[in-house]
């Protein structure tokens, strides 16, 4: 496969991986939301935890098809939910406390946010020099070869 529909590709399976992940983050936010006497923050972090760890997980095995070092790459990611989640959780409590905007309004801006953003920083910071090596990758390319001979 060409370079472009690899990235397109990959673009497309991020998406959908993020799709996946939201609809945790939205249903766990949802149960908190309703269920609980919490305010928005800690229902917004507790979602975004659970999103984030799923999201990981699966992007970078079958996303970005990593072999990179996990500790590296979660301490990474971290560092961009240091600056992010922190931001966004101040970014919320502001836009449902002092503006009125909807709970739910203000995760799916912080979702649109967290998309763009971290397909992003994942791609050319967190796995750009380790994409492609992991076993699914290398099989991958043993089948390529394969199919060129």
């Amino acid at each position: 496969m060409k370079k472009s529909g690899k990235e397109v590709l990959r673009v497309v399976k991020f998406a959908l991986f993020s799709v996946s992940a939201g609809i945790i983050q939205i249903v766990s936010f949802t149960i908190l939301n309703e269920f609980t006497n919490l305010s928005y923050a800690p229902c917004y972090l507790t979602a975004l935890v659970l999103s984030v760890l799923w999201n990981f997980t699966f992007n970078r095995k079958f996303t970005f098809k990593s072999a990179s070092n996990v500790p590296i790459a979660m301490l990474k990611v971290a560092c961009y939910y240091a600056v992010f989640t922190p931001l966004t959780t101040w970014l919320g409590d502001y836009l449902t406390g002092t503006v009125g905007l909807n709970e739910y309004l203000v995760t799916g801006i912080n979702m649109a946010l967290n998309f763009t953003t971290e397909f992003l920083y994942d791609r050319y910071f967190v796995f750009g020099k380790s994409i492609d090596t992991n076993d699914l990758a290398q099989k991958e390319k043993e089948k390529s070869k394969e199919e060129e001979k």
